[in-house]
Order: C-alpha cells, then sequence, then structure tokens
C-alpha cells in the first residue's frame, strides 16, 4: 500500500510551486531598471527605423497595364 497523502496540502504544495514559478519568470521579464527599459526602446526603434529605410518601395502603377483587343 502506498503513502497516505493529504489532497489539501499537496495542492497548497502545488499552487506554492506555480507561484514562484511565474514569480520568477516577472522577475526576469519586469525587473529591469528605468535605463534598462529606455536602452531597450531606444535599440528597438533604431532597428525599426534601419528596416524602414531599406525597405523597397513598389509603385503603384506596376500592376495597372491591362490588354486592350
Amino acid at each position: 500500500m502506498g503513502d497516505i497523502i493529504n489532497l489539501r496540502r499537496a495542492r497548497k504544495t502545488q499552487a506554492r510551486k506555480e507561484a514562484e514559478q511565474r514569480a520568477q519568470q516577472n522577475r526576469l521579464t519586469f525587473g529591469r531598471s528605468k535605463s534598462e527599459k529606455a536602452l531597450t526602446k531606444a535599440r528597438a526603434e533604431h532597428d525599426s527605423a534601419r528596416l524602414d529605410q531599406h525597405q523597397r518601395e513598389i509603385s503603384d502603377n506596376a500592376g495597372d497595364e491591362t490588354q486592350h483587343s
């Protein structure tokens, strides 16, 4: 016969473990200083601007040529 466990205690232990995992993830995600957040935002804006600069423009007239018979 197996060990007898208290289900209420097991649920609470599991809930604590999940809460700690969520807290750890939140510390990684949101636990940054103001200067780190500003640096990340500046880098993202810079990368976005560089990407926009390298985008090719497609003229609207290229697809308007129709054949008339």
